[in-house]
């Protein structure tokens, strides 16, 4: 790894967490270098526009070209580009939010979000992250990994965001056994309280989890006896088409080549 490089992804890291911005001495103490270091570092950074200092408190912010570069990052996403209309169907079809979400080191990030049809006022929740533990697009996923990977998840810290949140991993263990048996993930007001979450996985052509698709919404509307078999049924059909948009399901390039050698 190059120094400077990590200890400028560190700043960026320190400066997104950081509501009212950073100093130089916070930022030299949080990444442990020196204040020169620091001040040199974010200057590269504010040159390129990743970082922006409010002059009146000297303090550093996040700039706007991570803004470019985060709309970038979805518009090339494949999963995300190719989601859009399945996502946006769903949601009509079932009547509530849908998200999509990829896992990114121990979160999930949500990629696209299709308004629950109703006109109600709704906040875009594209961007945000949620432990993968807690959520049922994050359990879609893991159930899916290799045996090595989830293991690293499960070892990995486990926070509690409600008093609902499963963070025992022989209980987590379970939850992905089932995952893998149902073909869907269920969550109930263990990231936020009250709300839910019904979601199941996708691949692409090589048969690997890249992301996953789900309903969102309060608990009394998803998890109800009368809609939650529908909506699993629903949500893992929509799972299904989007992994054959991805590929799934075709003999990938590489098994062809290993065929024809």
């Amino acid at each position: 790894m190059v120094q400077s490089v990590a200890r400028a992804i560190e700043i960026l890291r320190v400066l997104g967490t950081a509501a009212r911005g950073a100093g130089v001495t916070e930022v030299a103490e949080r990444i442990g270098v020196a204040k020169p270091t620091a001040h040199a570092l974010l200057r590269t950074l504010e040159a390129g526009q990743l970082v922006a200092q409010d002059h009146e408190t000297g303090k550093y912010r996040l700039g706007p070209a991570l803004l470019e570069l985060g709309n970038a990052y979805l518009e090339t996403h494949e999963l995300r580009v190719r989601s859009v209309a399945w996502a946006d169907g769903l949601a009509n079809r079932v009547g509530e939010a849908v998200w999509v979400g990829v896992l990114s080191a121990d979160h999930v990030l949500v990629v696209h979000h299709a308004f629950r049809p109703e006109g109600a006022v709704q906040i875009l929740e594209v961007g945000a992250v949620i432990p993968w533990h807690t959520c049922a697009l994050g359990k879609a996923i893991v159930a899916h990994l290799p045996e090595a990977d989830r293991a690293a998840l499960l070892r990995a810290p486990l926070p509690a965001l409600t008093g609902a949140t499963r963070t025992e991993p022989s209980a987590l263990v379970q939850d992905l056994e089932g995952v893998r048996g149902t073909g869907y993930a269920v969550e109930e007001g263990e990231a936020a309280i009250g709300d839910a979450g019904i979601a199941a996985p996708v691949f692409d052509h090589t048969g690997e989890v890249v992301g996953a698709i789900g309903a969102v919404g309060p608990v009394e509307r998803l998890l109800d006896e009368q809609t939650r078999d529908g909506l699993a049924v629903a949500v893992r059909e929509t799972a299904r088409h989007l992994s054959r948009d991805l590929g799934a399901g075709r003999p990938s390039t590489r098994r062809w080549v290993a065929a024809a050698s």
